[in-house]
């Protein structure tokens, strides 16, 4: 059975998101609306909450697909939640573009998921607070994120699906 996100690691998710239902500029300086989604958002734009919610239930599946074929471990809900939230926010990464989970700028796997992938969840989850800068930037905003999906990852350990 394939694992979901949990309605903590939704609430996790919204409230570090936000709801703004007029498009902003966010800290990277990318075009986003309703709760951090980000693709086909333009200048002046405006959503109602149930658009939001729509948009956000199908970012999250997208995260939700990625992670099924990216990680080759078993997680537990706290890791999925953790890694569902992470790639939310962090994005899949693209080779010479922007590095992400699935992929460095170089081109190359990020650390985390290969530690992951290793079986060497301790290392991987110390891995979550590098990744609080934007715009070459360290955020108290993205550290305390971060911090928050590292809590979530080790919060259940022992219990592996």
């Amino acid at each position: 059975m394939r694992q979901i996100l949990s309605a903590r690691g939704l609430s996790l998710i919204k409230s570090y998101e936000g709801l703004r239902l007029s498009s902003y500029r966010d800290s990277g300086g990318i075009w986003t609306i309703g709760y951090g989604h980000t693709g086909e958002v333009r200048a002046g734009q405006t959503i109602s909450e149930l658009t939001a919610l729509t948009l956000l239930q199908a970012d999250v599946m997208e995260c939700e697909a990625l992670l099924y074929k990216i990680v080759e471990v078993p997680l537990n809900q706290g890791q999925f939640d953790a890694l569902v939230s992470f790639l939310f926010n962090v994005g899949p990464g693209r080779a010479g573009v922007k590095s992400g989970l699935r992929y460095l700028k170089s081109g190359s796997p990020s650390t985390l998921l290969r530690l992951l992938n290793a079986g060497r969840y301790q290392e991987a989850a110390e891995q979550f607070p590098l990744w609080a800068y934007a715009g070459g930037q360290r955020l108290p905003g993205l550290l305390r994120r971060r911090r928050e999906e590292q809590r979530l990852f080790l919060s259940e350990m022992r219990r592996v699906a």
